[in-house]
């Protein structure tokens, strides 16, 4: 049964059972407790500014995203976690030679976007009592490789996109040769960051956070999410289990190992990184629920890409499997089960977290 059909069937969305699996530390490379499905057949140095973060956050997602302004201010947070990471991210990827390879890698990691993995991150690890400092490297490693996603998401063989954050996608300005080399650059680029940037935190858990990782966007991650995209396009008998597989490893296995990554490096301990990976897991597959929503109620002006392209090219989607309102409904359960999974924790501390919960669950674009 899928989590959809859970949460149909009234039933909590993580009663699985739990295979053994064997830790690189106690807390990490836990079974992931994915739906068993298998398939028949993954201008250079510009100004960073704090307005585009500000921006993005509307009014009504202000509203309600608000927690209490006396104790919470989280379009104040936005704004500051997203120049220390927008920052960090022009730091970490210089022009050097070939300067074409990283002209196009610069190009999409600094055009934008909500940054909502690398804070995730973060707000992680300060929960746990970390410092920012010491999970600012895998917050990078992880946009680095979500940028890679995108890159090769966008290419003709996959998804065939012209438009990424408002602008021509990497192909289109640098061909699709160098757009899979950035791609592949990123990618290789963002574990050894993670390895050799990060400081004040003990080499087992800097391990760990890349055992995670790189979990997250192989065959039982990302790729395989990606494969299954593909081979399911144009096919009528994808149902709710199908739906998930692919979105549980294609969007959320990321977001789940950005927010673990931050509660490792944190010193987070094994009951505190299993929470947070649960917590992960709902608004993993929140974001992309909620990006199905998008792309049948939003124009391609207000998302920043093309919208209705999952209509277009016949793609199975939440609210085509269950209609607009149900989907509507799961994601406000997915978004309260995440919440849940915080009630043991400083709620001080976790504001971040629920705060950006709810920015996933009614963002606009």
């Amino acid at each position: 049964m899928s989590l959809a059909d859970s949460w149909l069937h009234n039933s909590y969305i993580f009663n699985q059972p739990k295979n053994p699996c064997k830790p690189l530390l106690g807390f990490t490379q836990k079974s992931m407790n994915f739906p068993k499905f298998t398939p028949d057949n993954l201008n250079l140095r510009k100004p960073i500014s704090s307005f585009s973060i500000s921006a993005i956050i509307t009014k009504e997602e202000e509203k309600k995203t608000q927690i209490d302004s006396d104790v919470f201010n989280f379009k104040a947070y936005m704004v500051e976690k997203a120049n220390l990471i927008n920052q960090a991210l022009d730091d970490s990827v210089s022009v050097k030679n070939p300067p074409t390879i990283h002209k196009a890698m610069r190009y999409s990691l600094l055009a934008g976007g909500k940054r909502v993995r690398p804070m995730l991150c973060i707000a992680a690890c300060e929960l746990v009592g970390g410092r920012p400092a010491n999970a600012i490297p895998a917050a990078c490693a992880v946009e680095m490789i979500h940028t890679m996603s995108l890159i090769h998401d966008d290419l003709p063989c996959m998804d065939n996109d012209d438009l990424r954050r408002g602008k021509p996608t990497n192909h289109k300005v640098f061909g699709e040769d160098v757009a899979v080399l950035a791609g592949d650059s990123l990618l290789a680029f963002a574990f050894e960051y993670i390895v050799t940037a990060t400081a004040g935190v003990a080499p087992a858990r800097v391990l760990a956070a890349v055992g995670e990782l790189a979990k997250s966007i192989g065959t039982e991650g990302l790729v395989a999410g990606q494969v299954v995209d593909i081979s399911s396009t144009g096919k009528s008998d994808i149902g709710l289990d199908q739906l998930e597989f692919i979105h549980i490893h294609k969007t959320a296995a990321l977001l789940e190992a950005s927010v673990v990554l931050g509660a490792i490096l944190g010193g987070g301990t094994e009951q505190e990184v299993e929470k947070l990976r649960r917590f992960a897991r709902c608004i993993g597959l929140l974001f992309q629920v909620v990006d199905d929503i998008l792309d049948v109620t939003k124009s391609s002006e207000e998302l920043g890409k093309t919208a209705g392209k999952d209509l277009a090219t016949d793609k199975t989607t939440y609210p085509k499997l269950m209609g607009l309102d149900k989907a509507r409904e799961f994601a406000n359960q997915l978004n309260k089960d995440a919440k849940e999974q915080l009630s043991d924790f400083d709620p001080q501390k976790a504001s971040p977290l629920i705060a950006l919960a709810d920015y996933i669950a009614y963002r606009q674009n």
